[in-house]
């Protein structure tokens, strides 16, 4: 099978959980650097599926990779490969396929719930989870695209996750590893004390108990991904 390319978009944010995923199931994956220069691919034909990690930036930032990257999404999407988005990733998906993107009500920063909904969409992807805890950081956040369902949403932000046939965005981070999350604690700390909101947790709140958030987090994750294989492009 031809490889998954995941795409980077800042050093921090790199494939996590997702990279772990893949080699667990024997499946390649080729990281496009983007925060490096890597260019990106004129078309999807020479990969099973592409992934797009988060990062800092907004997708209506004037970036010279970005129009490129709308492009490579739209393209993928009509040649039937699919496509997964995580936080700025799933941004991008909207944005690329008619959505809009623009600023969330309220900042999220740590753990908070996250709803499935009661659907057979839902229900295709997440199996019997009904709700979990996931880990946010966003200030933006999107608009449905044409054709999209919601799949999952939480108390402060309407859109968490969406599918449109075979591909998945997703607001919150499913993708973290404990190392990511102290990494961004670290970098992130001035952000951190910027806002004071209850959606905005310290560095305290989002490190305790680490361990076995993530571990239930991945598991979440895995049920996700392993839907998303399914559709992966021979």
């Amino acid at each position: 099978m031809k490889p998954v390319a995941i795409f980077r978009h800042s050093p921090a944010e790199g494939a996590g959980y997702f990279a772990t995923y893949l080699e667990g199931h024997s499946l390649a994956w080729k990281l496009v650097k983007v925060d490096s220069g890597d260019a990106l691919p004129v078309s999807a034909d020479e990969f099973s599926g592409l992934a797009f990690m988060g990062g800092p930036m907004s997708v209506n930032d004037d970036l010279p990779w970005i129009p490129r990257a709308l492009q490579l999404i739209r393209a993928a999407v009509q040649a039937d490969v699919p496509v997964l988005g995580h936080c700025l990733g799933a941004q991008l998906m909207s944005k690329a396929l008619g959505g809009t993107v623009g600023p969330n009500p309220q900042k999220e920063i740590g753990w908070g719930r996250v709803d499935v909904a009661d659907s057979e969409d839902a229900r295709a992807w997440f199996g019997a989870t009904r709700g979990f805890l996931s880990f946010h950081w966003h200030g933006e956040t999107y608009t449905l695209p044409p054709g999209a369902v919601c799949i999952a949403s939480s108390p402060y932000c309407r859109n968490q996750a969406f599918v449109l046939g075979k591909s998945l965005g997703m607001q919150c981070h499913v993708e973290m590893t404990p190392e990511m999350i102290r990494a961004w604690c670290e970098s992130g700390k001035q952000e951190i004390a910027r806002c004071v909101c209850p959606t905005v947790q310290t560095a305290r709140e989002i490190e305790a108990h680490l361990q076995p958030r993530v571990a239930v987090l991945n598991g979440v994750a895995a049920r996700l991904y392993d839907r998303w294989i399914e559709g992966l492009k021979i």
